[in-house]
């Protein structure tokens, strides 16, 4: 029934429909997306096999952030991408032009919802989209009334270059060429990032820019690349009341944007689609596809033969290269050997031997870290405004910021005010310097100068976990596939942190706020100022200065101030029960006359209503073993 009830098109009298809730099938009038409203996030999930129903491990969601689009995944693993709706069809599937007469479809993205659903326009079809799980495929069939048997009509991924990022940043698959994968824009602009697997045909590493953009000077252009799948949209913004030329202006004014193009190629083109991060996830079509224009710098715009074509050169040119080069490499050594020691020198100053009234213990390291300007910095937060601001911490202000390469960063700037902000810092350097895993944040320099104290960090475009779980109207983007992913991963990079990494270290402030998330949306522990390094031989530690934040702490902890690997698996466990039920431990549920998440988790435990603690956002559609072991 194409109506998603029952035929008779009214549907607000039900309280639960099949529609709503799609299995490894999508039927005509189905739609697969985000009801704000609602609060549903409606998903496919494929079947296990033929003949086992239960939940397998691939997926098909919407992801709503910048232009939405669909994804299939296979498990937290991204497997192909439909492209944004562009006003007539999905960029992804540019062969569903070619039977729009007997088929419809519609992308809804509004304030309400963000969604896709198709019907069928010639009622003697019978037809479903099916997500299977063996081959991570979605497959469009027909029934066939003469053999009384369903048939492959249409399927994706259905080539190499339509695997989820083929070639890497900044390159573009051909299936008609070989090798596969060459960079979206030719050399002089791009180059392969890893020459070496791009001779082996392995391009996954994609291209990197050999000119950086020069955005204060204005004098960056666009090359025009046609006939492809736009990249993932993201980190992308559209605006529909631009044209291409407003479009361009836009890109050139924002020193992140990476590339344009129109965002609706219905009656000619209107609207702008604007890019911020690294393109990625391109591929190039023989027709149908879309252009792109590319930001490089000036000097790639107009590519002279020279930088296109080796020419031989004489023998006097090679000995003038050569000693050149030679000059240049012991220049450059020498300039390298005297910022290092300078380096050293730099961050000897930060004190970082302290004192016994800390509870971090005693180091005195010698630490390598990039250092950063001041100015550099300033410029690149655009002189620390508030439209970078991120946010505040006891630390300080944290600014988003790029730099000039167009690398995008977060800064963390000392208050002058803050005493507690000081030690913080020192902690921070000399933790965080010598930890490296997937799930902590990376620390990518610092800034010393006269009073001023900064921390440079990766730039995390999703902000942290507590603003998808507490902020209305954002817990329904996080699907409970998400939200296993990021407790799987916050349980990995604690375990580096109590066992793995060379220094044994009790992390002390493990709450929502300290895990941040990548764009795909991997969680990264951060926030080490107030951490603690633990020898071999030490099992807890006693502290007269309790620090961390109420509700995650340990009851030893918060009365006695004894903290241990415990402190933190204490932590973990309040965080996993705020992940899976989207409500904070502090709070009062009045319904079940609790005033804490814990003690109302216990009780539904005892009571055999574990899974009543399930966010209601995430619907019905998650594996019940799953949130049991995380309840334990």
């Amino acid at each position: 029934m194409e109506d998603g009830g029952d035929g008779s098109g009214t549907t607000s009298s039900y309280a639960w429909q099949g529609f709503d809730h799609p299995t490894d099938s999508m039927l005509p009038g189905m739609k697969v997306g985000v009801d704000r409203r609602s609060g549903l996030n409606s998903t496919v999930t494929s079947w296990k096999s033929d003949d086992d129903p239960s939940p397998g491990t691939v997926h098909a969601s919407m992801d709503p952030r910048g232009n939405p689009e669909l994804y299939i995944y296979s498990g937290s693993k991204k497997i192909w991408r439909t492209g944004a709706w562009n006003g007539v069809r999905l960029s992804g599937s540019p062969d569903s032009l070619t039977y729009q007469g007997n088929f419809s479809f519609s992308f809804v993205n509004n304030g309400d919802e963000t969604t896709y659903s198709y019907v069928i326009s010639n009622k003697s079809i019978v037809s479903r989209l099916v997500l299977r799980e063996a081959d991570a495929v979605v497959q469009r069939t027909v029934w066939l009334w003469e053999s009384s048997e369903w048939s492959v009509f249409w399927y994706a991924p259905k080539d190499p270059c339509d695997r989820y990022a083929a070639c890497g940043p900044y390159g573009a698959c051909d299936p008609n060429s070989s090798p596969l994968c060459g960079c979206l824009v030719p050399e002089p602009a791009f180059a392969p990032s890893n020459p070496g697997n791009w001779a082996l045909r392995d391009g996954s590493q994609g291209c990197a820019r050999r000119t950086a953009l020069d955005c204060r000077n204005g004098t960056d252009g666009f090359v025009t690349v046609g006939n492809l799948k736009l990249p993932e949209s993201e980190n992308s913004a559209v605006d529909t009341g631009l044209d291409l030329v407003g479009c361009r202006a836009k890109c050139l004014m924002n020193c992140s944007c990476t590339a344009y193009a129109a965002a609706n190629i219905s009656g000619g083109g209107s609207g702008c689609i604007v890019w911020f991060s690294e393109l990625v996830d391109i591929r190039s079509y023989v027709d149908d596809g879309q252009d792109l224009y590319v930001r490089v710098a000036a000097a790639d715009i107009v590519p002279t033969p020279e930088r296109y074509h080796k020419r031989k050169s004489a023998t006097v040119a090679v000995i003038v290269s050569l000693l050149s080069a030679l000059l240049l490499l012991s220049s450059g050594g020498c300039f390298l050997w005297r910022k290092k020691k300078r380096r050293r020198v730099m961050l000897g100053r930060i004190p970082t031997s302290f004192n016994d009234k800390s509870d971090v213990g005693t180091r005195d390291d010698d630490l390598d870290l990039p250092l950063f300007d001041f100015g550099t910095i300033a410029a690149a937060t655009n002189q620390f405004s508030e439209e970078n601001k991120l946010g505040e911490g006891g630390f300080g202000p944290v600014y988003k910021a790029t730099l000039e390469n167009g690398q995008e960063v977060g800064v963390k700037r000392l208050a002058r005010t803050s005493i507690q902000g000081l030690e913080e810092f020192k902690n921070e350097v000399v933790l965080i310097a010598k930890l490296q895993h997937r799930n902590l944040v990376r620390l990518l320099g610092c800034c010393i100068q006269g009073e001023e104290r900064m921390l440079v960090y990766e730039y995390m475009p999703n902000k942290s976990l507590d603003f998808f779980l507490f902020e209305k109207g954002k817990e329904a983007l996080l699907d409970w596939q998400t939200r296993y992913q990021i407790i799987s991963g916050i349980a990995r990079g604690l375990l580096y942190l109590h066992q793995d990494s060379r220094l044994r270290i009790i992390h002390r402030d493990l709450k929502a706020s300290n895990i941040l998330l990548d764009k795909e949306m991997i969680p990264k522990i951060s926030d080490f100022g107030m951490a603690r390094i633990f020898g071999g031989d030490e099992t807890d530690f006693n502290t007269r200065r309790v620090v961390g934040t109420y509700g995650y702490m340990s009851p030893e902890y918060a009365m006695d101030g004894i903290f241990s690997v415990k402190s933190d698996v204490f932590s973990f466990g309040v965080l996993v029960l705020e992940v899976v039920s989207g409500k904070k431990n502090r709070g009062v549920y009045s319904y079940s006359h609790h005033v804490n998440l814990l003690s109302h988790a216990w009780s539904l435990w005892r009571e055999g209503k574990s899974m009543q603690l399930v966010d209601e956002s995430i619907g019905y559609s998650y594996p019940t073993n799953e949130v049991l072991r995380c309840i334990k």
